[in-house]
């Protein structure tokens, strides 16, 4: 091992993508990719036997996804930084692969250049990500449009989403049967919706609780 090098290992399943990547890496002073997997499968098997610090990972791969790879894998390797890679700027994916242990997140179509800095960044305790992630983050804590529901009616619908019944939220809320329907039709109305499935599905898609 060159002390003064960051080691890199990559799982993507595009043999194109992955050779680009090593030859990038490996023509780069300071950087070095001995070791690419086109499988989470694979990676397991062999990661830890390796000297690796930074880890490639795509997210979309055939058996395990990348996410749950990186689950797996920062249990075994909790020194390693996983970087995502994506063609996708999926909210919830982002979110994920946080979750799971990600350090860091980048479109596929990232250039060279931003990627080196990017697997530095992130070996000096940085979090990188590709502008237009980092904009979906911020978008996924901080919703830029504000709820139509009163307080009363969002913790009505928490508890819809509880899967609560009506006399068990008028119950829960001292409130009487007569009342809780008046309010989950306003829930309705202001939602643009029919049912219980579809508020719910409403309340996380639009991050209303």
């Amino acid at each position: 091992m060159s002390p003064e090098k960051i080691h890199v290992a990559i799982v993507e399943d595009d043999h194109e993508i992955r050779q680009s990547l090593q030859l990038i890496i490996n023509g780069t002073p300071g950087f070095a990719c001995t070791h690419s997997f086109e499988s989470v499968e694979a990676a397991l098997e062999q990661l830890s036997q390796i000297v690796v610090q930074v880890v490639l990972m795509d997210i979309e791969l055939p058996g395990q996804n990348g996410i749950e790879g990186v689950r797996q894998l920062k249990l075994q390797l909790p020194e390693v930084d996983f970087l995502m890679l994506t063609i996708k700027q999926d909210e919830e994916a982002i979110f994920q692969s946080l979750c799971a242990g990600a350090s860091g997140f980048l479109l596929k179509d990232t250039p060279p250049s931003e990627l080196l800095k990017a697997i530095t960044e992130v070996r000096q305790g940085g979090a990188p990500m590709s502008a237009q992630i980092a904009r979906k983050v911020i978008h996924y804590f901080h919703p830029t449009a504000p709820s139509p529901l009163s307080p009363r009616e969002t913790e009505i619908l928490q508890l819809l989403c509880d899967g609560a019944n009506y006399r068990s939220i008028a119950d829960q809320l001292f409130l009487s049967s007569h009342t809780v329907k008046s309010h989950i039709k306003n829930i309705y109305r202001k939602l643009h919706v029919n049912s219980r499935a579809e508020a719910v599905r409403k309340a996380i898609e639009d991050k209303l609780l």
